[in-house]
């Protein structure tokens, strides 16, 4: 929309000419975004100005339902954000998020905006996550926030002491300055305790039972075990883990981001043990309180692949202690079918395609790194249980594809932004049609998976799907066999002797069609199947 590059870009005579001959002030865009937003959005005063005063609407909304007066305020675009509010701003609509203007102040540390909301009588509400303007400010680290807001009259004595907690928790882990974190753990521990005109002790809520992802760690509750975590920096990170569930709860992204994140960082340092657990934690999390198929939860699913990947290529040999377990892979694994339980379970609203795709090769890339390990007969049943779940589920990805499309498709490989296995899978094939994948499925170009191996150039697993019952001559929407694919690609063709799988009815039933002759209802209804099959 040119009007809106226009506005985006800064170029005011443009904008006037435009407007001049025709363009509508209030068009929106794919996301539903206007000229006047992206003006707000980077900065253009004079352009804001001329738009509102040429009737455009200050309260369209983009798709998430933000604002120009919240966008203003997230850019810290002061004189912006004052002229929307002289002009009538709602300084207290929501987005879909529920956040308001005071969030977005919050996040970005604009405290003389905030000042003016404040003035304009915004209030002090929370958003879908249960956050605070002044939570939100203390996630994000802006200390200048923070003081402004627990110095208020209004702040409640609660309000104060979790925000100072979660500050101490973000200098933990955002800032990385534990004696930062101190400071503000030990404001908070003053205003739990009485004096002046607070009344009574402020006790922290019960802890519940010890969680071994964090070592067993609990919460100090005096002045002398807070003191002692300044001996044991990792008690300290504990602590802000274990602060940050508390405050915020699990549904809120920040509460597992900062798990898998200390994760990370034990991984980093060879501690893979202590990553696992932790990362284990945080996706238990996540299928708890997100939505199925979440890309939040699809980013732990990876994280995972791409740690067992790491461990068990050459370059991880060395490190103490360092393994991977079938119990470990196997837990993932079983987490990841789970989340695609979860998504065919809600018929109401199924989930798209580009969703499954990115699960399912996940899923794939764990059980190419499953089937590296050596597994007891009671372990390789396991296995199979849980490949057998996934496959009862029939999913399917883009293009129609079901895992075993997949599974020989080489597109497969590239599935984040470290490798982990490597497409098309002879195991991984193999293991699907021991498991009851079907050979014949057809995507939506009427590809069989042998279509799809063939287009990736692969006989030894196109070898593999035969003998699994693939039909060798079944033909696609564009009337070629996997052979024919293949001979286009691959100079190895000749290694699968098509005549070995080739039979006379095959060639007749080739024959009928080719010549077009006329069958329906002349032959069997199972010959007429037979007969379009090629």
């Amino acid at each position: 929309m040119l009007s809106e590059y226009a506005s985006a870009a800064g170029h005011l005579p443009v904008v006037r000419s435009l407007l001049k001959h025709g363009a509508s002030v209030n068009r929106t865009t794919l996301t539903n975004s206007t000229p006047l937003r992206a003006a707000c959005f980077d900065g253009h005063l004079q352009i804001v100005r001329y738009l509102v005063e040429h009737q455009a609407d200050m309260e369209v909304a983009n798709r998430h339902g933000h604002t120009c007066l919240m966008i203003s305020c997230y850019k810290g675009h002061k004189e912006i954000a004052k002229f929307l509010l002289e002009r009538g701003a709602d300084v207290n609509r929501r987005s879909v998020k529920g956040n308001t203007a005071l969030h977005d102040c919050a996040e970005s540390g604009s405290l003389d905006i905030m000042k003016m909301l404040l003035k304009c009588n915004a209030h002090m509400i929370r958003d879908g996550y249960g956050m605070t303007p002044l939570l939100a400010a203390s996630v994000t680290g802006h200390t200048n926030i923070v003081e402004y807001l627990v110095h208020q009259p209004r702040t409640a004595r609660k309000e104060r002491v979790d925000a100072l907690e979660l500050l101490g928790a973000t200098f933990v882990d955002k800032k990385r300055d534990l004696l930062g974190a101190m400071r503000y753990w030990r404001r908070a521990m003053e205003l739990r305790q009485p004096g002046g005109d607070r009344t009574g002790v402020m006790v922290k809520p019960p802890a519940g039972s010890p969680v071994a992802a964090y070592d067993y760690a609990r919460e100090v509750s005096s002045a002398e075990e807070l003191e002692a975590l300044i001996t044991d920096p990792d008690e300290m990170r504990m602590q802000a883990l274990l602060v940050r569930e508390r405050i915020l709860g699990p549904s809120h992204p920040d509460t597992s981001y900062y798990i898998r994140y200390r994760g990370a960082v034990y991984a980093d340092s060879g501690d893979f043990e202590r990553c696992v657990g932790l990362w284990k934690y945080a996706l238990d999390m996540q299928q708890g309180s997100l939505d199925p198929l979440s890309p939040m939860t699809a980013s732990s699913l990876l994280s995972f692949a791409e740690l067992f990947s790491f461990v068990l290529q050459d370059r991880a040999k060395g490190t103490v202690a360092t393994r991977v377990t079938f119990h470990d892979l196997m837990a993932v694994l079983s987490k990841s079918v789970r989340e695609v339980e979860r998504a065919v379970a809600q018929r109401d609203a199924p989930p798209e395609a580009p969703q499954f795709t990115k699960v399912l090769s996940i899923i794939l890339h764990l059980v190419y790194l499953l089937e590296k390990l050596s597994c007891t007969p009671e372990e390789e049943h396991q296995k199979k249980q849980t490949v057998y779940r996934l496959l009862k589920l029939h999913p399917r990805a883009r293009n129609g594809y079901t895992p075993l499309h997949m599974a020989v498709d080489k597109e497969t490989t590239s599935v984040g932004r470290y490798p982990v296995g490597r497409f098309p899978s002879l195991a991984v094939a193999t293991l699907l049609l021991e498991c009851g994948a079907d050979p014949e499925a057809r995507d939506l170009d009427n590809n069989t998976p042998l279509h799809v191996c063939a287009l990736s150039g692969c006989p030894e697993v196109m070898g593999a799907l035969v003998r699994g019952g693939a039909h060798f001559d079944a033909t696609n929407a564009r009337r070629r066999t996997a052979h024919e694919l293949l001979s286009e690609r691959c100079a190895s063709r000749h290694a699968l002797r098509p005549l070995a799988y080739v039979s006379l009815q095959c060639l007749a039933a080739r024959a009928i069609e080719r010549l077009r002759l006329p069958y329906k209802g002349l032959v069997p209804e199972d010959m007429e199947a037979f007969i379009e099959l090629h």
